[in-house]
């Protein structure tokens, strides 16, 4: 990692610490390709650095919100660096779950490792993807700026008792924000 870029982001953490900050305007930046960095983010949402885990949330944190995804590759971007990263499957992992109900209607709230909460819903999609061998399911949301997040087998299971049945469809589908999301066959 070069020194002007672990500067910037220790500015950056600085800023951060103890703050609700809006996240960076990464989309904007029109930063040419520095190379590759060996960071890796693991299909758990954990980022791996030189082989060892980043172990500071706060550390994460700000990583987290310096990414962004083009195409199928990701980077961590500033106005004056742009690193490549590697990604497993997904660059956010979901660690919990809640169900609101109001008499409107009822919020499924998610929390990514990384801290960030988001309300499924239409701008946070909820799919379900067929992983080849074994068939089994695959749940994403869509946490950000094109970069999804994989639930954990948990969240998941907690997601499908909140479900209902829908006879028509045979389906379980789940309820956010007004719309419905599908889980799965009826079996």
């Amino acid at each position: 990692m070069t020194e002007s870029l672990v500067s910037q982001l220790k500015d950056r953490l600085n800023l951060m610490q103890g703050a609700e900050t809006a996240l960076p305007p990464v989309a904007l930046w029109d930063t040419p390709l520095n190379g590759d960095i060996d960071i890796f983010i693991d299909r758990e949402g954990r980022w791996i650095h030189e082989g060892g885990e980043i172990k500071r949330p706060a550390l994460v944190a700000l990583f987290s919100s310096i990414l962004r995804r083009e195409g199928d590759d990701y980077f961590l971007v500033t106005p004056y660096e742009k690193w490549r990263i590697r990604v497993a499957f997904a660059p956010f992992f979901v660690i919990d779950a809640s169900l609101e109900q109001s008499a409107e209607r009822q919020v499924v709230k998610l929390i990514t490792r990384t801290g960030e909460a988001i309300a499924v819903g239409i701008a946070h999609p909820l799919w379900i993807e067929q992983s080849d061998t074994p068939k089994q399911p695959i749940p994403l949301v869509m946490v950000r700026d094109n970069m999804p997040a994989l639930l954990s087998r948990s969240v998941f299971y907690q997601l499908v008792s909140w479900s209902t049945e829908n006879l028509h469809k045979e389906t379980l589908e789940i309820h956010s924000m007004g719309t419905s999301f599908h889980l799965g066959p009826i079996s």
